[in-house]
């Protein structure tokens, strides 16, 4: 298990999550939320959508493990860029000419006129859906080199476009503030652009790309586009369906009371910061040395890394559970109550994010192992995996929205985390989870969990007398 990388992407991320949350409490200084917020939430959560099922998730799933096998990279990288980014040029355009329609897709029991108002803001965000494939493909060109920093890193130059698009509209009237966020947007993912070429030219692989276009004809790629297509279909429904619970969770909160979206918002926001950290950070930096283990037939070597960041995720996503569940409301009123975002707000967000949290860990695990399947190439069983999940928290999100509004909604997502972690460790294989089991670091680890929840309980105590008191 390669440290170094870890913590290096980690370091990236926590960049990118520290501005990020920079964004989001200025955001909630000038839109508190309200039915304004709800509009740009609704709008750039299309772009994000997509973002993580077609450039993020599903690229480099597939990607990289026929990218390792591949003969003549530069001419396979190059075929497989042009075509998919055709694709997405295309469904820019559709969203462009049917803004309307697309935004009805997304909440159904918005009125006409927040319909009509919110499309705009759609159309415009979903733009940032082609900048950031741009960057998806370079940075996965850079996971290969093992360099993960500047992927990372560079979500920070997107937070940091929006700051500055909120400190100098922050004033104006808030349909002139969403548009200048929607504008920052793409702004962001431009200079995200920029910064990967940079990279890509520090490593010389601009000139593998220009050698794959230059012989894009001169050579026979049909085997690794044929395995990248196999991979590639299961891959976008396996990351559907995790995506498509946030769009169900988006359009049920429509029917309950004003503000539920901004609830979720800023709760799941709180919840990925751990999981970018730790889980995510620690499955990129693995995915390239694992597929190289498993192309080489070293099933072993892979197995041992995934013993190591098994133990690396336990303790500190472990921690980030029980602090994030205790500590919820001190968190999000630290955060978020000030200008617009009254202590009422303060309080809902805080109920959702303790669901939320319940999943943290079955999410982070999940992670983890079913980036063991797609490199060992089995992205069909993740997909039908993903898909039971789906399913799940498509079942207890129904049953739970009613007498528990947003809470219910969060708390469906980590019992949809829960069958998820489930159903990918039974794929992986039981015994060999229940040999990761067999160490003495469980025992280490169930006391840490009872004394810093004793801990962090009567900490929690202290803060809230202090906020409320």
């Amino acid at each position: 298990m390669k440290l170094k990388s870890i913590f290096s992407n980690s370091f990236g991320i926590l960049l990118s999550r520290i501005t990020g949350l920079g964004r989001n409490t200025l955001l909630a200084m000038t839109l508190g939320a309200t039915g304004y917020s709800d509009m740009f939430f609704v709008a750039f959560k299309l772009a994000n959508m997509f973002r993580r099922i077609f450039a993020e998730g599903a690229f480099t799933q597939a990607f990289m493990p026929s990218f390792v096998q591949a003969r003549h990279k530069g001419v396979f990288a190059t075929a497989i860029f042009m075509r998919l980014m055709l694709i997405i040029v295309l469904m820019s355009i559709f969203v462009t000419l049917f803004p309307e329609l697309i935004t009805k897709l997304l909440v159904w029991d918005f009125s006409d006129e927040r319909i009509a108002q919110t499309s705009p803001f759609t159309a415009i965000n979903f733009w940032y859906l082609d900048l950031i494939f741009m960057v998806t493909f370079m940075g996965a060109l850079l996971q290969y080199k093992e360099h993960f920093i500047t992927t990372a890193v560079s979500t920070a130059l997107l937070n940091l476009s929006m700051i500055t698009a909120l400190y100098f509209y922050m004033h104006e009237d808030p349909i002139t503030i969403l548009y200048a966020l929607s504008f920052s947007v793409l702004i962001g993912g431009l200079l995200q652009v920029a910064t990967h070429i940079y990279a890509l030219k520090r490593f010389n692989l601009l000139r593998l790309l220009i050698g794959g276009w230059r012989y894009r004809h001169k050579k026979d790629i049909k085997e690794e586009e044929s395995r990248f297509i196999k991979l590639f279909i299961p891959s976008v429904w396996g990351n559907s369906a995790p995506q498509f619970a946030s769009y169900l969770d988006t359009f049920l909160a429509s029917f309950l009371v004003t503000g539920s979206i901004s609830y979720l918002f800023y709760a799941n926001l709180l919840f990925q910061l751990p999981m970018g950290l730790i889980a995510i950070a620690t499955a990129s930096a693995l995915f390239p040395s694992i597929s190289k283990a498993l192309n080489r037939g070293d099933q072993e070597a892979a197995y041992i890394n995934l013993s190591k960041a098994f133990w690396l995720l336990a303790f500190l996503l472990g921690i980030s559970a029980l602090g994030g569940t205790i500590f919820a409301e001190p968190i999000v009123w630290l955060l978020f109550e000030y200008g617009r975002f009254t202590p009422e707000m303060t309080h809902d967000t805080a109920m959702v994010l303790s669901m939320y949290m319940i999943g943290l860990l079955p999410y982070g695990f999940a992670k983890l192992f079913s980036m063991f399947l797609y490199a060992s190439q089995r992205h069909n069983k993740a997909a039908k995996i993903a898909t039971l999940a789906l399913l799940v928290n498509m079942f207890f999100s129904l049953i739970l929205m009613q007498p528990l509004g947003a809470m219910g909604l969060a708390l469906a997502g980590s019992i949809g985390g829960w069958t998820l972690f489930i159903l990918t460790i039974k794929e992986v294989g039981t015994k060999r989870f229940i040999t990761i089991l067999k160490d003495k670091r469980v025992l280490y680890f169930i006391l840490l969990m009872i004394i810093l929840g004793v801990v962090f309980y009567y900490l929690n105590e202290l803060f809230m007398e202090y906020i409320r008191g």
